[in-house]
């Protein structure tokens, strides 16, 4: 069985979640995108692939992480992730990556704190 290619990927990094509050601290509803996994089997169309991602807050996955002390990962539908949601009349991308350095450094630092 041959796997089909994705039409698009997000790049590594990190990601603020709509739900992110610009006036809370710097990661909340912040996440690491870490890969692209896909589906072994048969699935439903949409979802033979998945993002591999990680909470930089302390979510139910960090928090299982920390319990069997090995990596636990968030996995979403790849379509799902790069799509849109509607919010009080308007339309807005689900995850938006982060490209300010400075917060880059600040998430980077947390990260490390978090899984090391």
């Amino acid at each position: 069985m041959t796997l089909p290619m994705p039409k698009r990927v997000p790049e590594l990094g990190f990601y603020y979640h709509y739900k992110h509050d610009s006036s809370g601290s710097v990661n909340n509803f912040v996440f690491e995108v870490v890969g692209v996994g896909f589906h072994t089997e048969e699935s439903r169309e949409g979802e033979e692939h998945f993002v591999i991602y990680r909470p930089l807050y302390e979510s139910s996955v960090y928090k299982a992480s920390k319990t069997f002390n090995i990596p636990c990962f968030d996995n979403r539908p790849l379509e799902m992730w790069m799509g849109d949601v509607e919010i009080n009349d308007k339309i807005t991308k689900r995850f938006t990556k982060i490209t300010d350095i400075e917060v880059i450094k600040e998430l980077e630092k947390i990260k490390n704190e978090m899984y090391s």
